[in-house]
């Protein structure tokens, strides 16, 4: 059974994790760490991550990013893995990441969805196959109204897993409103939509002659992320210090 630490346990993810891991006879969460603490976990919460003694496999971070330096002190201190799922790190905090992963083991992934990054993969054996044979390529991602960046990460996620296989040689593109020209061969067009309650929608399309191939995942909670998270984290447990991501799991999934 992988031991669980989840820092951020007070929050809508916390939470989430919490349920997903108590249905789960392979996982536990041993201690939490949030600011807030109002006593109605079933583990142990500290409010300051320095107090928390509690052994365990590996440590899953939903926080804040402001909380993350001293997380990654922690981890490094007490030798604990981390799945680091906070975003809008700055590359300051970044770099403290790298440093970290050289002397404990850290996952960070743009996306937690096994389905997203399982995705990420299929993109690059298509986009070797359609992309020379003159398909264009267009992302159009969806979010709910709340979501102040365009386009999300992961849908630069997708374009980058393209963009790879293709040696980076097409250019991204936003907003076309400005231009008046047909469209160049090589380049990704990403379309962000926002409304409503959408929890995430990604459509990748190749557009060739008279052929239309198109990949989509639709989230519709917010859980695939937390299930993700947990089977990072076993996936974690027991790992020697570098920096993972999301794309080790699923290779060690597909083993």
């Amino acid at each position: 059974m992988v031991k669980i630490i989840m820092h951020g346990c007070n929050g809508k993810m916390g939470q989430m994790i919490s349920g997903i891991v108590a249905a789960d006879p392979d996982a536990e969460i041993v201690a939490g760490i949030d600011a807030f603490d109002d006593g109605h976990n079933t583990y142990p919460v500290y409010t300051d991550i320095d107090a928390c003694d509690v052994q365990a496999d590996c440590l899953i971070d939903f926080s804040i990013a402001g909380a993350v330096d001293k997380m990654l002190e922690y981890c490094v201190a007490k030798q604990l893995p981390c799945v680091l799922c906070t975003t809008g790190l700055s590359q300051e905090q970044l770099q403290k990441v790298a440093d970290a992963s050289q002397k404990v083991a850290v996952l960070k992934s743009a996306n937690m969805s096994l389905g997203i990054n399982l995705l990420l993969k299929m993109l690059k054996e298509a986009a070797g196959v359609l992309a020379p044979a003159g398909y264009d390529i267009e992302i159009v991602e969806k979010h709910h109204r709340l979501k102040v960046d365009a386009p999300s990460g992961t849908a630069l996620a997708l374009a980058d897993s393209i963009n790879e296989e293709l040696n980076s040689e097409y250019e991204y593109v936003f907003d076309r409103s400005s231009r008046r020209e047909q469209r160049p061969t090589k380049e990704i067009g990403i379309s962000a939509v926002r409304g409503g309650t959408i929890v995430g929608e990604h459509d990748v399309i190749f557009a060739g002659v008279d052929e239309v191939i198109t990949f989509s995942h639709g989230a519709y909670s917010k859980g695939v992320f937390g299930k993700g998270a947990v089977q990072a984290a076993k996936f974690l447990a027991g790992k020697g210090a570098g920096l993972y991501d999301m794309s080790h799991v699923i290779d060690a999934q597909l083993a």
